[in-house]
């Protein structure tokens, strides 16, 4: 514990660091510099208050046993015993806190998303199943309060999606939703199967953060712009102007479209946003010599054997195979009920950055 307690008190010195700088009238005129350190200072704050109580209780069970050796009369000695009885075990807790607050934090997970939704296997049944998955997100979004704006969508004859993209923002949306990323099987009868048969159909979810800074310059020669009609509903100022828009990034061929705004250079600012996110995603992670990798991994071909969840609609089942999770409460789940399942994975995934985290100071 004594690593872990040396950078503890390292992040406590940048704290009340940070915290002269920020009252600082120099910094505060600088307000870019005020906003970073500001946010630095933020993301420090729960594990410096966790260190001051696990400091605190420390230094009064150490007064404890000291006053344990004493002579002292038996009122005082169990009044001693009760307190160090209460406080072992806040100590512990402590403890088990800060070493998950010194987790290295994925610096994507403060971040807004975008998630896109793809009917894969299974044909008209797949498609229906995405725009379940679809409803399904919207509604775990309404829990926590966040928004989703649809970006872009390809819906089919049977009222399902082809592909669905949407951009949700609100506190924290990358770090639960992440986990969402891969194959999605559902093993359900279809509506239009007469003969009660239950078949097995899969939709795919990648979820991407959303990247409005990103330290990437797309060379406006490389865009191919087209503009269009949007369709859906609008009355006639869909049918009169060309507000869609259309980006095609030509070196990696990664495609935009977007039509939710009525004014085209809305939509075209918003399509930049996207694409950048896009853009940026593909380099890292070919930087990163992963990328074919981490797209199967990630996002998958569709493939019944690639899953990362089962949705068993006979038998009201829900099983995430990553951690061996099964739930008998489908009907909860696509009604919004994710938290249980998305508590979890972060669990798990703290976990194994734990052991990593003992196994680097060992």
């Amino acid at each position: 514990m004594d690593q872990i307690f040396d950078k503890l008190q390292s992040v406590s010195d940048r704290y009340d660091e940070l915290n002269e700088l920020i009252s600082d009238p120099e910094v505060i005129a600088d307000t870019n510099r005020f906003m970073k350190l500001s946010k630095e200072e933020g993301s420090l704050r729960e594990t410096v208050d966790a260190y001051n109580k696990y400091k605190a209780v420390t230094e009064t069970l150490d007064e404890d046993q000291i006053m344990l050796k004493d002579k002292l009369d038996d009122d005082m000695t169990e009044m001693v015993k009760d307190e160090i009885s209460t406080l072992e075990p806040q100590k512990a807790a402590l403890e088990d806190q800060l070493k998950i607050l010194l987790i290295p934090k994925d610096p994507n997970d403060e971040k807004n998303i975008i998630m896109e939704i793809h009917g894969a296997a299974g044909g008209d049944e797949a498609s229906l199943f995405a725009a379940d998955l679809y409803n399904m997100y919207v509604k775990y979004a309404e829990t926590q309060g966040w928004k989703v704006q649809i970006i872009d969508e390809a819906d089919t004859e049977v009222g399902g999606f082809k592909e669905i993209v949407l951009m949700i923002t609100g506190d924290k949306v990358y770090s639960k939703l992440k986990y969402e990323n891969g194959a999605h099987r559902v093993q359900r009868v279809p509506e239009t199967e007469s003969a009660g048969r239950v078949h097995t159909s899969t939709a795919t979810v990648g979820v991407m953060p959303e990247e409005e800074d990103v330290d990437i310059k797309i060379d406006p020669a490389d865009i191919r712009t087209d503009v269009y009609r949007s369709s859906g509903a609008g009355g006639q100022h869909i049918n009169k102007t060309s507000s869609a828009v259309r980006m095609t990034h030509l070196p990696t061929g990664i495609v935009v479209a977007m039509q939710d705004e009525r004014s085209q250079q809305q939509n075209r600012v918003k399509a930049m946003n996207v694409l950048k996110a896009r853009v940026y995603e593909y380099y890292k992670e070919k930087e990163e010599n992963q990328y074919n990798a981490e797209r199967k991994s990630a996002v998958g071909t569709g493939d019944r054997s690639e899953r990362i969840r089962t949705y068993n609609y006979p038998q009201n089942r829900v099983t995430d195979h990553r951690i061996g999770l099964t739930l008998n409460k489908l009907d909860k789940i696509m009604d919004g009920d994710l938290d249980e399942i998305i508590d979890a994975l972060i669990v798990s995934d703290q976990a194994d950055k734990l052991e990593h985290l003992n196994d680097d100071q060992a």
